[in-house]
Order: structure tokens, then C-alpha cells, then sequence
């Protein structure tokens, strides 16, 4: 008789809530604040307008986001599950010693940290998880626990104790991780290029249908792999660490 696979069970209403919360711009982590490049970019003239913004943030998303936060985020979680500390540890080391510039280094260790401090203050207000070794674990990583390693924990949080993360819950987290990115850097596109909130919602709209493929590579990448080699993104960002007029952090 053909072997039957029983399928995973769906998320909790809770766990999508929770997946949903992380997603939000108002998440106190500082993620408004950066524009990664884009503003450089602005200045340089390489985005100008409504279509030249789609085409640098989907490139982005393929070569930078899927290629390194992605694939690490898609790694931590389930080192969290199993409270594998070395490898969590080996991934920050990973994401600190490869981000191209001050900016990008700063902004992920300052959100990391924030996302961090988030969790701690959360902990205190839920019944056990204050409990969690984890949470001082990644407070313990040095210099700081870093975006994606930070996030990775927070989705690990929202999961049963003991419990593993499926496919399917990878692909949430990510699909999380990804749409917050995206709605950030569309609203630093609005407000640098600038152009009108309906241009906005196309572009993210683009984004969004690019977002599951850019996932899929994301979790077939190894290790070998992964890679934060983006040489325009980072001449650009260097650049604006001496821009004379900016809005954003980096």
C-alpha cells in the first residue's frame, strides 16, 4: 500500500498573530529608520521614480535578502528549536563579520539588540517566558545578537516547547521576516524618491509576488552558499555615511 505522509499541523491562530506582530512596523526595533542604500541611491540617480524603485528593491530582495538574512533566519530557527547554541553563535559571527559597511553592520546589530531588549520585556509580562535559558543566551552573544539571529528566536518563541519547525513554519517565519522588510523599504522609497502612497502599494505589491520565490532559494541555499556580496549596494552605502542631506540611518 503507498506510504500516507500525514501533513503538519497548521499554525495556531496565536502563532500567526504573533508571526503578524514581529511583521509590524511598530515593532519597537527601529526598522523605519534605515532606508539600506536606498537613499544613496536616490541621490546617485540610479532610483528616480516608480519603476526604477520596484527594479532596485526586487533585486535586492534576490540577491542580498535571500542570499544572507534569509538563509541564515532559515538555519537559526531551527538551531533555537533544538537550543543548539554553538550554531547560533557560528550565524551571528556570520552576519556580523559580512555586512559590507558600517551602516549595514550597525543597523543589524541595533535591531538585533532592540528585538532582543523587546523579548526581555515581553518575558516579564508571560508566564514562563522568563524561564526560556535561550532569551540570556542570545543577550550573551557578542558584540550583540544581530537582526535575523534575533528574529529567528522571537518566531522560536511563539512555537510549542520542544516542538521542531516544519516547512511550513519556516515558510511563515520567513514570509514574516520578508513582508517586514518590504513594507519598510517601500515606505523609505515614498518618502525619499518621492512618489504617491498608490505607487507604493504596486511596488509592494510587486515585491509580495517575488517574495515566495525569493524564500524558496533562501531554504535550498547550504552554507556554502550563502553570500552578502553586493558591490553597487555597498559602494552606495558607504557613500551615504557621508551623505550631506539624508533622512534615513543608512
Amino acid at each position: 500500500m503507498p506510504r500516507v505522509i500525514a501533513r503538519p499541523a497548521p499554525l495556531s491562530p496565536a502563532t500567526r498573530l504573533q508571526l503578524m506582530w514581529l511583521a509590524s512596523p511598530a515593532l519597537p526595533v527601529g526598522g523605519f529608520s534605515y532606508s539600506e542604500g536606498l537613499e544613496a541611491a536616490i541621490e546617485a540617480g540610479r532610483v528616480h521614480d516608480e519603476a526604477s524603485a520596484t527594479a532596485w528593491l526586487r533585486d535586492q530582495l534576490h540577491l542580498s535578502l535571500a542570499r544572507a538574512d534569509l538563509a541564515v533566519l532559515a538555519r537559526a530557527l531551527p538551531a533555537w528549536a533544538r537550543h543548539d547554541l554553538s550554531r547560533i553563535t557560528e550565524l551571528n559571527d556570520w552576519v556580523v563579520h559580512t555586512r559590507e559597511t558600517t551602516e549595514l553592520r550597525l543597523q543589524s546589530e541595533q535591531m538585533g539588540r532592540s528585538l532582543a531588549e523587546w523579548l526581555r520585556n515581553r518575558a516579564r509580562c508571560m508566564a514562563g517566558a522568563a524561564d526560556d535559558p535561550r532569551l540570556n543566551a542570545c543577550m550573551a552573544l557578542r558584540p550583540v545578537p544581530t537582526w535575523p539571529v534575533a528574529f529567528a528566536l522571537a518566531v522560536a518563541q511563539c512555537l510549542p516547547p520542544g516542538a521542531s519547525p516544519d516547512d511550513a513554519t519556516l515558510r511563515e517565519a520567513m514570509t514574516s521576516y520578508t513582508f517586514g522588510w518590504a513594507e519598510n523599504m517601500v515606505q523609505a522609497a515614498i518618502k525619499a524618491v518621492p512618489f504617491g502612497q498608490s505607487a507604493g502599494q504596486r511596488i509592494l505589491q510587486h515585491l509580495l509576488d517575488h517574495i515566495p520565490t525569493a524564500i524558496d532559494a533562501a531554504l535550498t541555499l547550504p552554507d556554502s552558499q550563502r553570500q552578502a556580496f553586493t558591490p553597487m549596494l555597498a559602494i552606495l552605502s558607504a557613500r551615504h555615511e557621508h551623505q550631506y542631506s539624508r533622512l534615513f540611518r543608512s
